[in-house]
């Protein structure tokens, strides 16, 4: 297992001499492509790490400071629990340290550091106070600020001893949390195939691991942390991957543990407003987290507040869970210029006026369709009092799998009310109150059946589950054999059966009253009005012996039967139990069959039969 690790990302405005710092720092270099040494700034995200003097290890995500790269710093500093924020000190507060510290207070990044650098070039007592207080204000804390020089080493044992204390203060992650590793660099490696980097925030990798990579599953064949080859690498931990898949990963792909994240093109968000930001929110924008940067679409869903609800429609799905945040960046104020010019110059965009514009913090990953008028509006006011949390979503979506739940972010707390589904308790106890209701309609309307069949009541009652149907019948309420009934609704004889049909099979007993084993003919039954549901509703009310399809005969019969051929000369045959009768072959051949099923008589051989 790699040993432990904190990861701290850079910010500020450019040329203030990050870069310069975490070289410094670690005495490696950052940057990593040619175009950026020979420009002399940072262009895309570089590396390097360095052991503190407790002896903790701190990688650092050297992020670019123009603001042409924004969307690259924020991949750097999204899935980083702490920043080491630089002010140049002959220069102060700049535009990109403002939108720095905006993405960085909209993301709720708390931890932090700031170094004042160039301390050997002008007095940092005004940049320290400044930038301190803007830090502060920004919600970044009591945070230490010194003053330091990347050329000359000034006041990097302080900075070292604070970084010290910063990774001390941030909090543990749990090793236990899926795995959700957004990709900021993929390319592929002669004789290993590709591989990935990224920041891991929380959670666990192995090799052999299989993972998740854009819905295709993925396989972990090495890792590295560092450099260094390790068999096992837990959060906070800059790490790379070999993978073998059929996907061809890039930045702000994510790689997650299977079923434990929802991958969703659509969520409804609480939406706050980025510190100097005005509504409202144009219709198009740039969702950002962890390493993606998507194009998406803003619904409004209530009127334009802070903390207004929204619903999201983004470009390509991600995998998110309840409470993740999403920066909210207008793509339309992205000078896309050379950043060789001056960011202050930009003429489709004010001085100091800010891209990131929001936070979306995620309230629903599975939001419901809005199909009715004012549907937007009833949203609204249900996210007003949502949180991130699996009651939350269960009074919005009523019943979920424990699965579903746990790929929310959201693992129930409670029981299940039926195998692995959970229910809001409302909801649950509407349905069991509903019930009874339901299934005394069904009877009405169904007087000849025997009861509710289960998945009648659960598409009346709109449920996914059969088992959620039987966890609901409670007394009065009986279920057996697929059917749901009232205790005591059957009554042996015709008193159960519906008047029409309880006078027809008085008639029909009548008729067999005297010949006990004349089976009526088709027509007969017919002009009763006795067809085979009614049959069917005579027979499960015990007022009718039905022998086969088609023939019946009064309760008690086959007892009788049993009597008057036991009288008959030991074995007998068909022939001979159909005159004992009275009775035709059509009756009396699947009546000795009954009676052999129930044990009364018993074959001989082909022919003959014996009583028992």
């Amino acid at each position: 297992m790699a040993p432990r690790m904190h990861v701290v990302a850079t910010a500020g405005h450019v040329d203030h001499g990050k870069s310069t710092l975490v070289r410094a720092l670690t005495g490696m270099e950052p940057d990593r492509l040619e175009e950026e040494r020979r420009r002399g700034l940072t262009i895309e995200l570089g590396y390097a790490w360095t052991t503190l003097p407790s002896g903790e290890r701190v990688a650092f995500v050297d992020v670019p400071g123009h603001e042409r790269f924004l969307g690259t710093m924020l991949a750097g500093v999204g899935p980083v629990p702490a920043v080491m924020f630089v002010v140049a000190a002959d220069e102060g507060w700049m535009p990109q340290s403002e939108e720095h510290l905006v993405a960085l207070r909209t993301l709720g990044v708390r931890h932090g550091l700031l170094a004042v650098t160039r301390a050997d070039l002008a007095d940092p007592t005004a940049a320290l106070e400044d930038a301190r207080d803007r830090l502060v204000k920004a919600g970044l804390g009591d945070v230490e600020a010194l003053a330091v020089s990347g050329r000359t080493g000034e006041g990097l044992d302080g900075l070292r001893a604070a970084l010290d204390r910063l990774v001390a203060a941030l909090p543990a992650p749990d090793p236990r949390a899926p795995v959700r590793l957004w990709i900021d660099r993929a390319f592929s490696v002669r004789g290993s195939g590709t591989v990935v980097t990224g920041t891991l925030p929380a959670g666990r990798v192995e090799v052999g691991d299989e993972l998740e990579l854009d819905g295709e599953p993925v396989r972990v064949r090495a890792l590295e942390s560092l450099k260094e080859h390790v068999e096992s690498v837990a959060g906070v931990a800059r790490v790379a991957l070999n993978l073998r898949g059929r996907i061809v990963p890039r930045r702000g792909h994510a790689l997650v543990t299977p079923g434990a994240w929802t991958a969703t093109s659509l969520a409804d968000v609480r939406v706050t407003m980025a510190a100097g930001a005005r509504g409202p929110l144009p219709a198009r924008l740039t969702a950002h987290i962890g390493s993606a940067s998507v194009p998406c679409e803003v619904r409004p869903l209530g009127a334009e507040a802070e903390g207004a609800a929204a619903r999201l429609r983004l470009a390509r799905p991600l995998p998110l869970h309840l409470g993740d945040a999403l920066l909210l960046l207008d793509p339309g104020r992205d000078p896309g210029r050379d950043p060789g010019r001056d960011p202050g110059r930009d003429p489709g965009r004010g001085r100091g006026e800010p891209r990131v514009l929001a936070r979306a913090t995620v309230l629903d990953v599975r939001p419901p369709e809005l199909r009715r008028r004012g549907a937007a509006r009833e949203r609204a006011k249900a996210l007003a009092e949502a949180s991130a949390d699996a009651a939350s979503l269960l009074r919005t979506h009523l019943l979920l799998r424990e699965a579903e739940l746990a790929a929310m972010g959201c693992p129930p707390g409670g029981r299940p009310v039926a195998g692995d589904w959970h229910a809001d308790p409302g909801h649950w106890s509407d349905l069991s109150a509903r019930l009874p209701e339901v299934v005394r309609r069904y009877a009405a309307d169904h007087p000849l059946e025997p009861g509710m069949p289960v998945e009648a009541a659960r598409h009346e009652l709109g449920l996914p589950d059969r088992r959620l149907v039987a966890a609901l019948v409670r007394p009065p309420l009986t279920v057996a054999d697929g059917r749901i009934t009232t205790t005591g609704r059957v009554v042996a004889g015709t008193a159960g059966l519906p008047a029409p049909v309880a006078r027809a099979v008085r008639a029909l007993l009548d008729d067999l009253a005297g010949a006990p084993f004349q089976a009526p003919e088709a027509g007969r039954l017919a002009a009763l009005g006795l067809g085979p549901r009614e049959l069917a509703a005579a027979v499960r009310a015990g007022a009718l012996l039905r022998v086969t399809e088609g023939v019946v005969l009064a309760p008690g019969a086959d007892a009788r039967a049993a009597v008057l051929l036991a009288r008959l000369p030991q074995p007998f045959t068909v022939s001979q139990a159909r005159s004992a009768l009275g009775t035709s072959r059509r009756v009396a051949v699947p009546l000795l069959e009954h009676l052999d099923r129930k044990g009364l008589t018993e074959r001989v051989d082909e022919v003959h039969r014996r009583s028992r």
